[in-house]
């Protein structure tokens, strides 16, 4: 029998693709890179994207074609290329961003969402460019706290590739899951499903040159953060408690994650949320409804910092619900706190990174 190339399209003007519902011709995705020799028979298939979900079926489906409409005896070679530049590998992602934070809780309920956004207000109110994630796949939150909840974020070609581009308020550049579902409805994804969301959130986004890179990971520990971890090169994790003794459990819980030997990610240190009840009127007094210096005294104990102590003030619970986080008024007692937050957390950054500099040298020369 004897191979010729018309022979091959046919066969291969079987086969539809499901995204667009054309066969492989029509979609003009067969290669001019056909090549026959003798029973062997090469080619390669052009995909819009690198991760295209069909990528797999189709390959399978063009060989089967061949193999049923020119002869199950052909040896067929299948190449896949695509349109758009691949995704950077793990570890080489954010090449633009000087340091990637995990904010991260033991439990749910001390604040870190509210904790996250503020101190993302406050670095860029420092003059810091700043990169919030919304990482909480299940339960965003970063979109009400911004009035940005009808913001929907497009994609734009950039060096070969389509990139999400980040809603910006506030001088923060800003992702979220909430932005690309719907708000009324439960998120009902299984892990891997919400690891790959997460993942397109970093490495399929314009982040652009960053200072600092914020991730509000959801509360507890899971895949997300592992994936986090393992996507990126982080700088270190700031976990938020409240002075509770069943919170400061869960805080325990988190900070050894992170230093666990498989994950490995330095914690920055400790900030303590709703560490006492100072009403507006009266910003002198303080009132520890929830426990005295809870994670102050946990700090102490496990050898991390305590980067900051946040008062519960009205405005907070206020600013949050209206989309104006309270740190964007310098005048109010929280907005104090968390700038004075936003400058120990640089403070630390900076000696780690000094600390780290030697490693990183001999690491270049090995």
């Amino acid at each position: 029998m004897t191979l010729y190339p018309k022979l091959i399209l046919d066969a291969l003007a079987t086969v539809r693709y499901p995204g667009t519902g054309k066969n492989l011709v029509e979609a003009e995705m067969v290669a001019d890179n056909l090549r026959i020799d003798g029973m062997s028979v090469s080619f390669s298939l052009i995909f819009e994207k690198p991760t295209d979900p069909f990528m797999k079926s189709m390959v399978k489906a063009a060989e089967t074609a061949i193999h049923t409409y020119v002869s199950p005896d052909v040896q067929v070679t299948i190449a896949t290329e695509s349109k758009q530049a691949p995704r950077p590998e793990v570890g080489k992602m954010l090449p633009q961003v000087k340091n990637i934070i995990g904010i991260s809780s033991g439990k749910g309920g001390v604040g870190k969402s509210t904790v996250s956004a503020n101190l993302a207000v406050a670095l860029a109110k420092l003059g810091y460019k700043v990169g919030l994630l919304d990482a909480d796949i299940f339960g965003p939150s970063m979109p009400k706290m911004f009035q940005v909840e009808d913001a929907r974020p497009y994609a734009e070609r950039i060096d070969g590739r389509d990139l999400i581009i980040p809603v910006e308020k506030y001088g923060v550049k800003l992702l979220s899951i909430g932005f690309f579902v719907d708000p009324d409805q439960a998120t009902l994804w299984r892990g891997g499903m919400a690891s790959n969301a997460l993942k397109q959130l970093i490495g399929d986004a314009a982040w652009g040159d960053l200072d600092y890179f914020l991730i509000d990971l959801p509360p507890g520990t899971s895949d997300i953060h592992l994936t986090v971890v393992q996507t990126l090169a982080m700088t270190g994790a700031i976990v938020v408690s409240t002075p509770q003794a069943v919170a400061l459990a869960d805080a325990r819980k988190g900070i050894n994650m992170f230093t666990n030997d498989k994950v490995n990610v330095p914690i920055l240190g400790l900030v303590e949320n709703m560490a006492w009840f100072t009403p507006a009127e009266l910003p002198e007094n303080k009132y520890y409804i929830f426990g005295k210096e809870g994670a102050k005294k946990l700090a102490e104990e496990m050898n991390v910092p305590l980067l900051g102590q946040i008062p519960i003030v009205q405005s907070i619970c206020e600013g949050g619900d209206n989309g104006t986080p309270v740190a964007l008024d310098e005048d109010s007692v929280t907005g104090r706190a968390f700038l004075s937050l936003a400058a120990t957390v640089v403070r630390q950054v900076d000696r780690r990174n000094v600390e780290m500099a030697p490693t990183k040298i001999v690491e270049m020369h090995k």
